[in-house]
């Protein structure tokens, strides 16, 4: 695994984050419709707490990120880059995101996963709690999981 730093991430990551969510190989085909014309805006990234992970050994490459809604206790973004993949980033920004909500004073932190994501969320410690049923630009139920942070 490359030399990895997670950091807070400033409005001026938001074309990087922006880029990375739009070009999710996990978003293509059907799920396409999800992403196409996300924006992981400035002021989002500047009022909630987003963490990247970046590779120290490649002008800090960014490698995935997560965002944290503390008001809602709930994981609204989390990513890894195509090619980082299986390389254990997704898991250590999990680590990091229960850290966060523990030092935030949050008991658990809910996740509407994507569909195909819900095994990797359940390898990192959530539980399925239920099913959020199709709405909007979202025409499938998505996965209702929870950490436990107690």
């Amino acid at each position: 695994m490359p030399e990895i730093t997670i950091r807070r991430a400033t409005a001026v990551d938001s074309q990087r984050l922006t880029r990375l969510v739009r070009k999710s190989g996990a978003y293509r085909g059907d799920y396409a419709p999800m992403v196409a014309g996300y924006q992981v805006g400035g002021p989002y990234i500047e009022h909630h707490p987003v963490f990247v992970a970046a590779d120290d050994t490649d002008d800090g490459r960014v490698l995935g990120f997560y965002a944290l809604l503390v008001d809602e206790a709930e994981l609204d973004l989390a990513f890894v880059a195509d090619g980082a993949q299986g390389l254990g980033i997704g898991r250590l920004l999990m680590e990091h995101m229960t850290a966060q909500a523990k030092a935030a004073g949050l008991r658990s932190v809910r996740v509407v996963a994507h569909p195909p994501a819900e095994e990797f969320y359940l390898r990192t410690g959530a539980v399925r709690t239920g099913t959020v049923p199709a709405a909007g630009r979202i025409h499938w139920e998505r996965p209702e999981l929870r950490y436990d942070l107690a």
